[in-house]
């Protein structure tokens, strides 16, 4: 329920503020794309599942489950590493340059995002890589397992986990170094906190936003890793079923975290959040001396 209303509250107000988005807001609006994606594909299945204490639907249910869950997941992943990629671009180059990453450069790199995780995604279905349940029973995944029973399944696996996971996460850690040491330099320049400009606290903020949602992101995932790989070198009964449940539903949490980081550190958004007019009649009423004797019509929008 979160993931599904904070999302969409975040895709709304994009597609109201659709003439004013900058190039690398496109990159968030992916991300609740991917988020959302997840919460309606696949969560209504999980829980249906918990209730039922078996996985429904049989090995069909389980490859979409699992297709679905490694094609959002790796999007979300290559989506936030582009991100610390964008900001790393725009922190070290001028303003003329850093104007030359345009809204079409910034789609087509989504549309790469999208053609990679696809790719990743419907490999196990022509035959590199398997598909399974999880050790608990009522989810599906890549069939960690396998990494021991097949060259096929080793192969996919190593591939996978240094192409789709250790290498963005690395790029994410030494572009958002490489940020910090930049600001860093730059404020030690300027002596008087009270000159520093307000395009620089402005870019602050937008970058301590970006690690904040890679640190929910790859904190959210990194349980799960850990019990993932424990399958690769050890037998899945070795750990109880409560073990591995409690990383899954952890990771999952993280489509939900966004929206809560985009409503502390943007002023935009949670004026727009409180305009929001939701399609059930439900009004939450926002008054502002700024702008309700100017533009009355604008206090209140179709969410």
């Amino acid at each position: 329920i979160l993931t599904i209303l904070g999302n969409s509250a975040v895709l709304a107000t994009a597609v109201k503020r659709s003439s004013l988005l900058k190039s690398p807001e496109l990159l968030t609006v992916n991300l609740a794309v991917a988020d959302i994606g997840m919460a309606i594909s696949m969560y209504p299945l999980a829980i249906a599942s918990a209730w039922n204490h078996a996985w429904l639907g049989g090995d069909a249910s389980c490859i979409y489950y699992a297709l679905l869950g490694f094609l959002f997941g790796v999007c979300s992943m290559m989506t936030l590493c582009a991100m610390a990629v964008i900001r790393l671009l725009i922190t070290n180059s001028s303003k003329s340059n850093s104007n030359k990453i345009t809204k079409n450069t910034v789609l087509t790199l989504i549309t790469l995002i999208w053609l990679y995780s696809l790719l990743w995604a419907i490999l196990p279905l022509v035959g590199w890589g398997y598909y399974g349940p999880e050790p608990f029973g009522i989810s599906c995944t890549i069939a960690w397992s396998k990494f021991h029973n097949s060259s096929n399944g080793f192969s996919f696996i190593l591939s996978m986990f240094l192409l789709c996971t250790v290498l963005p996460a690395l790029t994410i850690v030494a572009c958002y170094l490489g940020i910090a040491w930049k600001v860093h330099k730059a404020y030690q320049e300027i002596q008087n906190v009270d000159r520093i400009p307000n395009a620089a606290k402005l870019e602050r903020k937008l970058t301590l936003m970006a690690v904040l949602i890679s640190v929910g992101f790859l904190s959210s995932w990194t349980p799960y890793a850990a019990a993932s790989f424990w399958s690769i070198f050890n037998s899945s009964d070795s750990l109880q079923p409560i073990v591995t449940l409690l990383p899954c539903l952890f990771a999952k949490s993280s489509t939900a975290y966004n929206p809560f980081i985009y409503y502390i550190f943007s002023k935009t958004f949670r004026r727009e959040i409180k305009q929001l007019q939701c399609c059930c009649g439900w009004r939450v009423h926002f008054f502002s001396p700024d702008n309700s004797a100017e533009n009355p019509g604008s206090m209140m929008w179709s969410g």
